[in-house]
């Protein structure tokens, strides 16, 4: 694992020790934005380009915590844009220039985050560069450009800062733990950030003001490539694609083995986005485990073993795809042909129809930790998991990337409204990504480990035998420690 280290003048570092490693982090709070004027010496205006997910939380959770401060922020949207209504309505105004074109933000801007979607910012960002003047601090709160740019040998300006700020959950998250924590100091996203390139010596105290001003609780440090190969290979194992391919895979074998469709929701979505979730964000995975009664432990722990080797299989091969730029062409070739063939809808069966009306008379305490969903979610996430570690991933990056994003940030919206109301609230990378790769995790689940389960078939219980003293337990007992005050709470 690659040793990080930084310095601010600003924020104090405090260092956490991570299972048998050492990591600095920063605390947030409420209380430390009396800072950002310092944090942010030298930007008269912060331009955030795009009104997507992360976007609109990002510009108006700034707005909010830079009130008094001589520091202006700004959204630069493109002509015609059909956000510009709700940024209107969010109380930026063309009238007193808060709100303006992106060429505006981006050439009138001390410090530019460049938030519209990937796709788009693949397309324009030659045009964007160009318009940089010497010394801006450019901001990004993803990876997915430091990928395109390998890809096509391209580079950031020579005379500009590059950094990084990754909230991690989804836009409307980052947006709603700030208001729901608005009376709580600490309460928000955690966030990961990182240095690319730092020419004016400025840039870490900038990163870090950008995650405070956000609400994060508490920040991680990572590189770029790290922040993007981890995030868009985990938006397509376990806290997208793989969790959407698990419930499908799961609904079918309950019905199958003759359970009613409310009953096989229950066990299968409900299971997951309900009880199983809420233990592993307090408890951690193996407070799912320690739950459960020893006729439950013995289901869970072939389910674990039978489900963690497809996990391991398919998400090697996203990591792969990740790694080698494929999945980052093919977000960007995507663009055209999805002006021809939209995105379509990834919740018309019949089993997200039966999941409105077990919502509509939901009990949460008549839902239970179901063993085996349990044992087949845990083996994919511990699946994903091993395989960044292997990778060389911070720990806290493996966490946040493969566990409290799921629990915290992601499961709560699937659990609320259903599947597309998760995925489709993300960004499109990561929507084509988990519409990519769920069917993926779904037939491997039901050709493979399913039938690994039969009477006449013995399974190797190796990959359970490697869970009881794994060391992402430790990490995850140091994560819990900085989880936010405020369990996000989706209408």
């Amino acid at each position: 694992m690659q040793e990080l280290d930084f310095e601010s003048s600003v924020f104090t570092k405090e260092l956490i020790t991570v299972a048998d490693h050492t990591e600095a982090i920063i605390r947030g709070g409420r209380d430390l934005f009396p800072k950002l004027s310092e944090a942010f010496a030298g930007v008269d205006q912060i331009g955030v380009v795009g009104w997507g997910p992360q976007g609109s939380a990002q510009a108006q959770n700034l707005r909010d915590s830079l009130a008094g401060t001589e520091v202006r922020v700004v959204v630069g949207l493109r002509e015609g844009s059909r956000s510009r209504t709700e940024a209107i309505d969010a109380g930026f105004s063309e009238a007193d220039g808060t709100l303006t074109t992106v060429e505006d933000a981006v050439s009138g801007s001390d410090m530019v985050l460049l938030l519209i979607s990937d796709g788009a910012l693949a397309g324009r960002y030659q045009e964007i560069f160009a318009l940089l003047r010497p010394g801006t601090t450019l901001g990004l709160s993803h990876g997915f450009l430091v990928g395109h740019l390998a890809n096509v040998g391209g580079s950031f300006p020579a005379d500009v800062d590059v950094i990084a700020v990754c909230p991690k959950g989804m836009g409307k998250s980052v947006r709603a733990l700030y208001l729901q924590g608005a009376d709580v100091n600490g309460a928000g996203i955690n966030a990961s950030f990182a240095i690319h390139q730092d020419v004016t010596g400025k840039a870490t105290n900038r990163a870090l003001g950008w995650s405070v001003a956000l609400g994060a609780p508490y920040t991680f440090q990572t590189t770029l490539e790290s922040e993007y190969r981890s995030d868009v290979a985990g938006e397509r194992g376990i806290l997208l694609g793989a969790v959407h391919g698990i419930v499908e895979s799961l609904f079918r074998r309950y019905m199958a083995e003759g359970a009613g469709e409310r009953e096989a929701f229950t066990r299968s979505v409900e299971s997951i986005t309900g009880p199983i979730s809420r233990t592993i964000s307090h408890d951690g995975i193996i407070g799912v485990y320690d739950a459960l009664g020893v006729a439950g432990r013995e289901v869970f722990a072939r389910a674990y073993s039978a489900a963690y080797p497809v996990g391991r299989e398919v998400f090697a091969e996203i990591y792969d795809e990740v790694a080698s730029g494929n999945e980052i062409n093919s977000v960007v070739v995507a663009g055209s042909r999805l002006e021809q063939y939209p995105m379509g809808a990834i919740d018309s069966t019949g089993m997200w129809s039966i999941g409105q009306k077990v919502r509509a008379d939901r009990n949460e305490d008549q839902v239970s930790i179901d063993p085996f969903t349990a044992g087949v979610y845990c083996g994919v996430m511990m699946a994903q998991i091993d395989h960044l570690l292997e990778a060389g991933h911070p720990y806290s990056e493996v966490a946040n990337e493969s566990v409290i994003e799921s629990v915290d940030s992601l499961n709560p919206y699937m659990h609320a409204r259903g599947v597309a109301y998760m995925v489709d609230n993300c960004s499109v990378t990561a929507r084509l990504g988990a519409r990519k790769w769920a069917p993926r995790f779904d037939y491997l689940l039901s050709q493979q480990a399913y039938p690994a389960l039969g009477p006449d078939r013995t399974v190797d219980m190796a990959p359970f035998h490697a869970f009881d003293q794994h060391m992402i337990h430790d990490v995850l007992r140091t994560c819990a420690q900085m989880r936010p005050e405020v369990d996000i709470f989706v209408e």
